[in-house]
């Protein structure tokens, strides 16, 4: 379930609006059909233990390996890296959208991209380094 549905569902399941639910934890209901309708996620980690007190629910619950993923690439290399984890993981989900792969498969899958993501932005972290000092 991507974090979309869940925030959709565990709304609907508290009787709130998207506009309740945006107040509830400080964003504009702007912002909570940018992550229900298009796929966003919080910008501030922060978010993320708002939302779970509102709609009570474990914090482990709504930051899924996406959202983990791309928090750690923003965290790591700038909104570029943040842009990037959610184009990969945008085309990658893409892929599996009318698929009939086993769900660990898939699960196991979107691992294996996201940690060849990290290692090759790691790799070439130390490549510019290693010419900076040149």
């Amino acid at each position: 379930m991507t974090f979309a549905e869940k925030i959709r569902e565990l709304r609907n399941k508290k009787g709130l609006s998207q506009t309740e639910l945006g107040k509830a934890v400080g964003v504009s209901l702007r912002t909570v059909r940018n992550w229900e309708l298009e796929g966003r996620y919080p910008k501030q980690r922060e978010l993320y233990s708002k939302l779970a007190a509102v709609l009570e629910c474990d914090i482990n619950y709504l930051m899924t390996e996406d959202a983990t993923f791309i928090a750690r690439a923003e965290e790591d290399y700038g909104i570029q890296g943040r842009a990037s984890a959610e184009k990969i993981m945008a085309e990658v989900n893409g892929l599996f959208s009318g698929g009939s792969l086993a769900e660990e498969d898939m699960d196991a899958f979107v691992l294996a991209v996201q940690q060849a993501y990290i290692d090759a932005k790691k790799k070439n972290s130390v490549k510019k380094n290693r010419n900076k000092s040149k």
